[in-house]
């Protein structure tokens, strides 16, 4: 690992916005910290609310990432309060979370990191902890000792491990203090710490460190058979990618009958060559990499055991088996270690090891599920750097247990917002491109969809993607190329949804076209296109959502945009008004079908609904306005002045409308037809 520090870019920088790009230094290497973990600080003087001159230490605060920090993100904590503390043998967390409260600089200021004693404690001017992959792969085995001195000699402390909190805190503080000639500090299972006069210097000692394991990992490495070689044979990319399709539906299902969950998969090649191997069965169940990934992924994953994956049914069959034994043994787990106030959680697990296939990765939502993959490639890589010395090691399952029930991390999770209404749910929007489907797609991803966007405009519906991203985060939408009409281009969409999310929980089957002209007029092909996209096409969607549904087997909702012509057709509008009707029947016999699956299915009719739609051509308001006998400029107006709101209907209104019958505020509703059209007396529902 090389320094990336620049002269150039640090000359001007104050103490503060230095440690800010260190520490986004440190962040970026993902080998040294991943999502949330490691922490700097700098000791520096400033003036107090009286303008008295005050030691200060800066340290990165709780829930902050080093790759994207920021000065705010390091809450000062008065240095004469952390010394008064080096008096005391002991103290609890919650006591030293409320006095770190009462010392900070700035009252009500972002709460610092749970280690800020330790940063504290230690006399340096600037210190740094990483959790890296390199240095915990050197003590996650069985000979660490060694491994240590080999690699060190006597330039580095090492520890034993211990929680975060103040008893680690004065270990540390003391283990440095009497050791004037070390230049690092290590922790079992838990990283480094390195110091330093300046930011620099504490930054380039943790790259220096980090740099020695990784060659002494490399030479150790050299010749060997990666986790003692293949026991199951991978299954070739394509076969996978079936199989996976196949699987997650059903294994998302069974994952979210206490709530639902969103599904990653994974078969990268270090993921399936591990996943394959020898070892993996045995070494996938000793522990986490470092304390902290057990907040992500828990203690263990599932490993599913199978002998090959190319029996569909029988990987279905396995990972059941599987399941059933994790949620056996995970709360035996519980049971053993929790005090009369603890409750079981959640017994499922995060992580999902299937032999031949690669990885399934579980999370609330898809930035989740992502980060508990991010943090399992990297327990795979320790794992494998680990073994080259000696036995891989982690945690007792009593310190595992006492981490991720830390009262403080279950405090953390009071703290969370509530989910909005959509949280944890996929939809697909067909026609999102424009109009109602972009207004549906943005809406459902307000509040907390997961969103494909599927338009025949691909470039169209991956800008309404990325207009969701942008609002609400990565991950959430997906804008795909989707012909209706076409029944590969609809398996594609799907296929898309189940390899990135899991699954679908809601289909708007939205996407139509008009044609208008008199029935004595009209071409067989005119009529047949509108069929194709306004009947046909509702039919293969929702074909596709139907299979996927029952496969997860937690219900669904699908959602029908059809319209007033449905009850009430228009003259010269024949072809359009016609396949609407049949899509209306589909939807009901959906309802009829879907009932004992949860499945519910529900219509909504616009009428009139002009903005930002391409349904409203300009040879349809010309063809309309002639039907109606007008001009093109009064339509919109004619509309408008029909309904007995007198009211203009516009994507949005009819966006709410899909949003309450896609929600749980409909669970007991199927086979309606709700009505957004101001009031066309002639179109009530009867």
């Amino acid at each position: 690992m090389r320094s990336r520090w620049s002269d150039v870019e640090t000359r001007d920088l104050s103490e503060l916005d230095a440690l800010v790009y260190a520490s986004r230094l440190i962040g970026a290497e993902t080998s040294l910290v991943v999502w949330g973990g490691g922490n700097t600080s700098i000791k520096t003087t400033e003036r107090d609310h009286r303008d008295r001159p005050v030691d200060v230490l800066r340290v990165k605060g709780s829930g902050s990432d080093l790759k994207s920090i920021q000065r705010k993100d390091f809450p000062g904590v008065r240095m004469d309060d952390i010394r008064a503390l080096l008096e005391r043998q002991e103290m609890d967390d919650q006591e030293m979370v409320s006095y770190l409260a009462r010392a900070l600089q700035e009252p009500g200021g972002p709460r610092p990191s749970i280690e800020t004693l330790l940063h504290g404690f230690v006399e340096s001017r600037c210190v740094v902890h990483t959790h890296a992959d390199a240095i915990v792969s050197l003590t996650n085995n069985d000979r660490a000792a060694d491994t240590l001195e080999g690699v060190y000699g006597k330039d580095v402390i090492a520890l034993d491990y211990r929680r975060p909190g103040f008893g680690i805190s004065r270990e540390v503080a003391e283990a440095i203090a009497g050791r004037s000639d070390a230049r690092a500090l290590v922790l079992a299972q838990h990283g480094t710490i390195t110091w330093g006069a300046t930011v620099r210097e504490a930054y380039e000692a943790t790259i220096e460190l980090i740099t020695r394991a990784e060659e002494a990992i490399a030479e150790r490495k050299r010749g060997r058979r990666a986790f003692g070689g293949p026991r199951v044979a991978i299954l070739p990319a394509a076969e996978r990618r079936a199989l996976a399709l196949h699987i997650a539906p059903r294994l998302r299902g069974r994952l979210s009958r206490p709530r639902r969950q969103i599904l990653g998969f994974d078969d990268d090649a270090r993921v399936t060559e591990f996943v394959s191997s020898v070892e993996a069965p045995a070494v996938s169940q000793i522990g986490p990499a470092t304390p902290d990934h057990t907040i992500y992924t828990k203690r263990l994953p599932c490993f599913v055991g199978l002998e090959r994956a190319d029996d569909a049914p029988g990987v279905v069959a396995a990972i059941e088996r599987s399941l059933a034994a994790f949620e056996r043994d995970y709360t035996a787990y519980v049971d053993a270690h929790r005090g009369p106030s603890v409750e079981l959680i959640d017994a499922l697990p995060r992580v999902v090891l299937v032999p031949g296939l690669g990885m399934f990765t579980i999370g609330r939502d898809r930035r989740t599920a992502g980060i508990v993959s991010d943090i399992y490639h990297h327990t795979i890589d320790v794992i494998g750097n680990a073994t080259a010395f000696g036995g891989y090691v982690s945690l007792t399952a009593k310190d595992a247990f006492d981490v991720e029930y830390w009262p403080l991390e279950l405090y953390k999770l009071t703290l969370a917002p509530p989910e909005k209404e959509l949280a944890r749910r996929i939809a697909l929007v067909t026609g999102g491109a424009s109009g109602i489907g972009r207004a549906v797609a943005r809406r459902l991803a307000t509040e907390g969809a997961h969103v494909l966007v599927g338009d025949v405009d691909e470039a169209g519906a991956k800008k309404t993607a990325e207009e969701i991203i942008a609002a609400v985060g990565a991950g959430r939408a997906l804008g795909l190329a989707m012909d209706v009409t076409n029944e590969a281009s609809i398996r594609a969409a799907f296929e898309a949804a189940v390899l990135t999310w899991g699954g679908l929980d809601i289909l708007v089957s939205n996407a139509g076209i008009a044609h208008s002209a008199p029935v004595a007029e009209m071409s067989i092909a005119d009529w047949e296109r509108s069929f194709a996209v306004n009947s046909t096409g509702h039919f293969l969607v929702a074909r596709e959502a139907m299979r996927v549904m029952i496969a997860q087997g937690i219900g669904g909702a699908l959602v029908f945009v059809a319209t007033k012509n449905v009850m009430a057709p228009g003259k010269d509008f024949a072809a359009y008004s016609a396949a609407k009707a049949a899509e209306a029947q589909l939807a009901k016999v959906l309802a009829l079908e879907g009932a004992p699956h949860g499945i519910r299915s529900n219509i909504v009719n616009p009428d009139a609904v002009f903005q930002d739609s391409r349904l409203w051509s300009d040879d349809v308001r010309r063809q309309r306005a002639q039907a109606q006998g007008i001009t093109v400029d009064q339509l919109e107006d004619f509309y408008r002045k029909r309904n007995l709101l007198g009211a203009r209907i516009l994507p949005e209104d009819v966006a709410e409308a899909v949003l309450f019958l896609a929600s749980d505020r409909s669970a007991k509703t199927t086979g309606c037809t709700i009505t957004v059209d101001g009031g066309v007396r002639e179109a009530f529902p009867r």
